[in-house]
Formats: structure tokens, C-alpha cells, sequence
């Protein structure tokens, strides 16, 4: 077995650690009087505090007991308060969970930002802001994320009619060159705006760049554009039936089925579902194939980016996905919108003839390694590519980690953090393969990273399908017994992840009883990868800030939601 992790450093220092996992008790006592309250969640205990000690709180979580990765943030409104949650974990453990609650008063929500403690936070309260009204106190920045600054009430907030006319006034533009932007009287700093469009943003992105001379002084990226209410929707839907079908739209390139499992795991740890070993195999299976697919559209759009080489690397990886696509193609009866995952299971057996799927998957998987030697001659030994990746982009461990940085951006910082392996589900903890890092911290090493995950993929897959073929017939089960109607008990709260083609997908609901959720937050690995630009940005060129972007493989779809 591959799954071990190096060796850890000694964490007996760090208080609330025991050899059985998390001591709540002595979190609650290392907190103190900070805790007024504390709740029972699915995944973790949760510790509700003061409004006005959250940066407190959250600093003791992270410097004195090891809870380094602020994974979520999600705000929601009852019918007698608001409500801030912080769902913290470790890099080194993601097992151990724990929540900070934090309610405010219904008259005036306001509450202490979490931004001093982790930058994560940043994103994360003003979209709390934008969707519920909440007012963070001491954040940098607190302004609307997704919406326009002029629109009036906040979607997600119990009050919010949705009829209401949205009256968009057209402004002025003030100049957007700050005094912290310039250098001097003779400075040459200038404004440019990059997109809002579509070529080289990776999806409809605006980057306001501010230069000096030729070098990047400061760069923020406005999202937003692409806002399509997929919280909003899932709230109206039902567990058992609507939901699923919306996942596959987050992120819409290839990370279908990796995206309806996020939600299918959280939704079965609440509901108290156990899915059948045979339909676990073949969930594995097909969220590799769509992490194969994921990573070669990543690698072909990024070199296009880099040196825009379109007939070669971006025709080669597509040539490659599509044989991918075909596979999944078979298996699920779509190319893109899979919604094959039920819950409790998958939507129906592998296709017949079942030889002849299992053939093409593995004259794919016999045909892989000597494609991957292409791309590496044409991309990685290309000096160009090497010229324009090497040394641009750096973003260390200590900034991908307080930037909340998942996936391979995270593991191309050299952090030793995969859901698969360290928060293990599906069957990924009965197969063998290895968890990729490289310590570059430069858009080479997420290229490396990524292209080397493709033939770990590679690997599971030859093991699930061997497991497939050599699966009793009788045992072939492919779907737990689920009620018709789902309506786990009133307040069940839950935060579930799983290990995307891009980092950590999470959702976070909670149930008022009915058979819809009564909040459903995703946790986009996008959204946080995202708010590592401008730390990789600082100082470099125009061309350097591209790749970088190119290199955190972002989808705007799911970025906005």
C-alpha cells in the first residue's frame, strides 16, 4: 500500500490532539471563556463564540492546537439571528475537524472578520456579505463579490424578494489608481484592465492590474460575471431527486462526477447511507477518468497560454480527452452533464458488452504512458515553456496554506494534502498509488503535478477495472435501499468533502426537517485557489501574471456559482 504519509512532526505540543483523534473537551477548555455555546455537527463538534472574539478564537485554534486550514465559511440567516461558521481543519490531519459558530443579531449582523487569522477569509466573508448581509468588522474589503455593488438586498437573506425590480445605474468611473498603487510623483504606474472576457481568463474574468513600468504593482481579480444562483437552486430542491443533476454544471469542463460526489457523500454521512463495495469501485473508477480529463484540458489550455501552441499541445490533449469523454461517454450516456451518481450508489451498471468497455478502457490506459512522453517532450523539456513557468508564480507553503490553496496548486507548494488519501472515501484506501507533490512552488511545478496525477489516475483505474471484471455477478449491487424521500432531522448540520480535479470540492447543508435543505454551501477549490493570484502576481510581468493564472486551472462556473 502507497497511502502513507511521511513522517509527521511530533504533534504532542499541540493541544486537543490524543492518539484517538480530537479531545473537544480540552479544545473547549483551551478556548475558555471565549465558548458561550456548543453544537453537534455530522463531522465535527462545533464551538460557538462571541462575535467579537473571532479572531481570538481563531488564532487559538490555529497556533495552539493545529487547525492550519480554514477549509469554509458559511453564513445563514434563522428566523432569530445570524449565523457565521468557520469550518476549520488540518493540513497534516484533515480528520480533524472543528466548527467555530458565530451568531449575530438579528437587528444588526455584525461580526469580527477571521481575515487577520487566515486570508481565506477574506473571499469567503464578503461572499457572506454579498448573499446574507452579515457586516465583518476590521476585514480590508468588505464589498459585494458576486453581485453588482448597486443591487439592493442580499439573495440568500430570509426577506429577500426575488421580484424585486434590480435597477442598475450607469456611473462615472472614479480613478481606480489608489496612493498605495503608486510610487512617487514620476512614477509610470498605469491601470489596465484585463478582460472581462473569455480568451486567456480561463472563463469571464476582469483582472484590475495595476503596473509599474512593466512590472505587476498590484492585480485584483472581479468575479462574478458568471453568477448563477447554484446554492440558491439546491435550497429549493429536494435530497433525493433535484439536487443531483446541478453539481455537473459547477465545474462544467470535465469534473462532472467528481462534483456530484461531493454532494452524494455529504448527503449519504447525513442521511446515514452506506453505499454497496461494488458501486464504490465503480465511482472511483469514473472520478478518475474525469480527473484524467480535467488535468489534459488543464495542461493544453495552459500551454496555450504560455507560448500559444495550439496545433500541437492543445490538439494533442484534446485528441487524448476525447478518447476519455468516449469512455465516460459509454458509461454514463453523457459527454459533459453526467448525472450518473445516485444516492447511495450509481444510476446503473457498466454498459454491455461488458468486455468490450473494459477493451477500450485499457487500450486508453495501454496507449497513456506513451502519450504522456509526448506531452513531456513538447511541454516540460521545452525551453520556452521552461522560460516562461520556471521561478514565475511562486507561492509558498505558508501563503497557499492561509489562502485555503487545495489541489494541485497546493501540492505544487510542496503540501502533502489529498482528501483521497487523508479523509478516505469511495475505494480509494483499498487500491495502491501515491499522492504527488513537487516543491518548485512555480507554474512548472503545478504543470509537473498534474501531469504526474494523470498516471496515478491512470493506476487507479487499472485496479478498479480489474476489481470490475472479476466481480461476482450476484453481488453486482449498484444502489443502497434509500427512502423515496429524504427528510434528515431538523437542525442535522454537516460540511463533507472530497478531493476535485482542482482541490477540495465541499458542501456544507442543514436540515429544518423538510426534504430540502435549508442552507446548501459549496466550498469551490477555485474560489479559494483564485485569491492566490495577486501573491503570485506581485513584482513579475504582464506575460508571468497570464501563466499564473493559466496555472491554478480555474472554472469560472465554479468560481461564481
Amino acid at each position: 500500500m502507497s497511502l502513507e504519509r511521511p513522517e509527521r512532526p511530533d504533534s504532542g505540543d499541540l493541544v486537543g490532539v490524543t492518539e484517538d483523534g480530537i479531545d473537544y473537551e480540552a479544545l473547549e477548555e483551551l478556548l475558555g471563556d471565549l465558548v458561550i455555546g456548543r453544537e453537534s455537527h455530522v463531522n465535527a463538534e462545533a464551538f460557538v463564540v462571541r462575535p467579537d472574539e473571532v479572531a481570538t478564537a481563531l488564532g487559538t485554534l490555529r497556533n495552539e492546537a493545529g487547525f492550519d486550514h480554514l477549509s469554509c465559511v458559511t453564513a445563514q440567516e434563522y428566523e432569530d439571528r445570524f449565523e457565521s461558521i468557520y469550518h476549520l481543519r488540518k493540513f497534516d490531519e484533515p480528520t480533524h475537524e472543528v466548527g467555530l459558530v458565530v451568531p449575530t443579531a438579528k437587528d444588526d449582523p455584525r461580526s469580527q472578520s477571521g481575515n487577520s487569522v487566515f486570508r481565506t477569509a477574506d473571499w469567503h466573508e464578503r461572499e457572506a456579505y454579498d448573499l446574507v448581509g452579515i457586516q465583518y468588522d476590521d476585514h480590508p474589503d468588505l464589498r459585494r463579490i458576486l453581485l453588482p455593488e448597486t443591487w439592493q438586498g442580499h439573495p440568500l437573506g430570509l426577506d429577500y424578494n426575488p421580484e424585486k425590480p434590480q435597477i442598475v445605474t450607469l456611473r462615472e468611473h472614479a480613478n481606480p489608481l489608489e496612493e498605495d498603487h503608486r510610487s512617487g510623483e514620476n512614477s509610470d504606474t498605469m491601470f489596465v484592465n484585463i478582460g472581462p472576457h473569455h480568451p486567456a481568463t480561463h472563463g469571464v474574468l476582469h483582472l484590475k492590474t495595476t503596473l509599474d513600468g512593466e512590472q505587476v504593482a498590484d492585480v485584483e481579480p472581479d468575479i462574478g460575471y458568471l453568477h448563477r444562483c447554484e446554492e440558491q437552486m439546491c435550497q429549493q430542491s429536494t435530497y433525493r431527486h433535484q439536487i443531483m443533476p446541478y453539481p455537473d454544471r459547477w465545474d462544467y469542463i470535465s469534473a462532472g462526477i467528481l462534483n456530484e460526489w461531493a454532494y452524494a457523500r455529504a448527503a449519504e454521512d447525513m442521511a446515514d447511507i452506506e453505499v454497496p463495495e461494488y458501486a464504490q469501485v465503480i465511482r472511483t473508477m469514473s472520478a478518475e477518468l474525469c480527473r484524467i480529463a480535467a488535468h489534459l484540458l488543464a495542461v493544453g489550455t495552459f500551454a496555450l497560454d504560455v507560448y500559444g501552441d495550439f496545433t500541437a499541445i492543445f490538439m494533442y490533449s484534446t485528441r487524448d480527452r476525447e478518447v476519455v469523454q468516449n469512455i465516460l461517454e459509454d458509461l454514463t450516456g453523457q459527454r459533459l452533464m453526467f448525472n450518473y451518481l445516485r444516492l447511495g450508489g450509481v444510476a446503473w451498471d457498466l454498459p454491455e458488452p461488458r468486455e468490450e468497455f473494459f477493451e477500450k478502457t485499457r487500450d486508453f490506459l495501454d496507449e497513456l504512458p506513451g502519450r504522456l512522453e509526448e506531452y513531456h517532450d513538447m511541454i516540460t523539456s521545452n525551453e520556452i515553456f521552461q522560460m516562461r513557468c520556471v521561478n514565475t508564480g511562486v507561492l509558498s507553503p505558508e501563503k497557499a496554506k492561509s489562502y485555503g490553496a487545495t489541489g494541485p496548486v497546493a501540492r505544487g507548494s510542496g503540501i502533502d494534502y489529498d482528501l483521497r488519501r487523508d479523509d478516505p472515501y469511495g475505494y480509494y484506501d483499498e487500491l495502491d498509488w501515491d499522492v504527488v507533490t513537487e516543491d518548485g512552488c512555480d507554474n512548472y511545478s503545478r504543470v509537473l503535478v498534474r501531469m504526474r496525477e494523470v498516471e496515478e489516475s491512470a493506476k487507479i483505474i487499472e485496479q478498479c477495472v480489474n476489481l470490475l471484471e472479476d466481480w461476482p455477478e450476484e453481488e453486482r449491487t449498484i444502489q443502497a435501499n434509500v427512502p423515496r424521500t429524504l427528510k434528515p432531522d431538523p437542525d442535522t448540520e454537516i460540511y463533507r468533502a472530497v478531493e476535485a480535479a482542482k482541490g477540495e470540492l465541499g458542501i456544507y447543508m442543514r436540515s429544518d426537517g423538510t426534504d430540502k435543505p435549508a442552507r446548501f454551501k459549496i466550498r469551490s477549490p477555485c474560489f479559494s485557489n483564485l485569491q492566490t493570484l495577486p501573491e503570485m502576481s506581485e513584482g513579475e510581468y504582464v506575460p508571468d501574471l497570464i501563466a499564473s493564472l493559466g496555472s491554478l486551472d480555474i472554472v469560472l462556473g465554479e468560481v461564481d456559482r
